[in-house]
C-alpha cells in the first residue's frame, strides 16, 4: 500500500504536466521538476511540445469580413500632372445631379407641365426639347396642352416623344394642338413610377462607369513615366470615389421609391 502510494505521487505531477504540454508552443520544451522522495539529487522530466492549430471561429470571419478596407485621400495637387482627379469627381458629381433632376422632372406622382420640358423630339433639324418646338400650358389639373402651332411639321413627332418618354402618358391630336391628359395617381401608376426611378437609376449608373472607364483608360498612358504604387494608388482613389458615387445613387432612389409607394 505504501508502495503504490509513492508510485502515484511520482506519476501524478508527470501526467498533469504532459496534459499542459498539449497546449505549448512547438519551440517550446518544458521542463519540470518531479516532487517526490529525492536522495542525492532532483528528478526532471522533459516533454516535447505539441504544436497547436487555432481555427478562426464563424464569429470571428464574420467579425473581419465586415471591417471597411482603408480608404485613399491623395493630394490632387500632387498627381495633376497624371490625371485630374477634381475634374473626374466633377463628372461623377454631374452624373449624381441629372438624375436628381430627372427624377423631379418625370418621376412625380403629380404631372406637371415643367415635366414635358426635358422630352427630346427628333427632328430634321436634330434632337430639340419639347418645349423649343411647342408651348406648354396646363389647361386643368386633368390636362396639359401643347401647342405645335409654330413647329407644325414636328406634331407627330412630339406626340411619339411623349407616348415614350416612359411617363405614361397617352396624348391625343386636334390638328396642330397635343391634348395630354394627366394620368389617375393609382397604385400601377405609384409602382410605374418606382420601376421608371430605378430604371433612370441603372442608366445613370451606366454613365458613370463610362466616367470611371475614362479615367481608367487615361491613367493607363501614364504607366510608362509613373510608378507602379502611385498608378495604383490613383486606380483605388478613382475607384473609391466610383463606389462612393454608386452609393449615393442607391441612396436617391431609396428615398424616392419610398416617397411614392409610402
Amino acid at each position: 500500500m505504501a508502495l503504490g502510494l509513492r508510485c502515484f505521487r511520482l506519476v501524478h505531477p508527470a501526467f498533469c504536466n504532459s496534459l499542459a504540454a498539449w497546449t505549448r508552443p512547438v519551440s517550446e520544451v518544458v521542463l519540470k521538476t518531479v516532487n517526490g522522495r529525492q536522495t542525492d539529487h532532483g528528478q526532471y522530466v522533459a516533454y516535447a511540445a505539441i504544436p497547436t492549430r487555432h481555427f478562426a471561429t464563424k464569429k470571428a470571419k464574420a467579425k473581419g469580413k465586415g471591417q471597411s478596407q482603408t480608404r485613399v485621400n491623395l493630394n490632387t495637387a500632387l498627381v495633376e500632372d497624371i490625371i485630374s482627379l477634381e475634374e473626374v469627381e466633377e463628372e461623377m458629381k454631374s452624373v449624381m445631379e441629372a438624375l436628381k433632376d430627372n427624377f423631379n422632372k418625370t418621376v412625380n406622382i403629380r404631372t406637371s407641365p415643367g415635366s414635358l420640358d426635358h422630352i427630346t423630339v427628333v427632328t430634321a433639324d436634330g434632337k430639340l426639347a419639347l418645349n423649343q418646338i411647342g408651348e406648354i400650358s396646363m389647361k386643368s389639373p386633368q390636362l396639359i396642352l401643347v401647342n405645335m402651332a409654330s413647329f407644325p411639321e414636328c406634331t407627330a413627332a412630339a406626340i411619339k416623344a411623349i407616348r415614350e418618354s416612359g411617363m405614361n402618358l397617352n396624348p391625343e391630336v386636334e390638328g396642330t394642338l397635343i391634348r395630354v391628359p394627366i394620368p389617375k395617381v393609382t397604385r400601377e401608376h405609384r409602382e410605374m413610377l418606382a420601376k421608371l426611378a430605378k430604371q433612370n437609376t441603372n442608366k445613370a449608373k451606366d454613365s458613370l462607369r463610362k466616367v470611371r472607364t475614362n479615367a481608367m483608360n487615361k491613367l493607363k498612358k501614364s504607366k510608362d513615366k509613373t510608378s507602379e504604387d502611385t498608378i495604383r494608388l490613383i486606380e483605388k482613389q478613382i475607384s473609391q470615389m466610383a463606389d462612393d458615387t454608386v452609393a449615393e445613387l442607391d441612396k436617391h432612389l431609396a428615398v424616392k421609391t419610398k416617397e411614392l409607394l409610402g
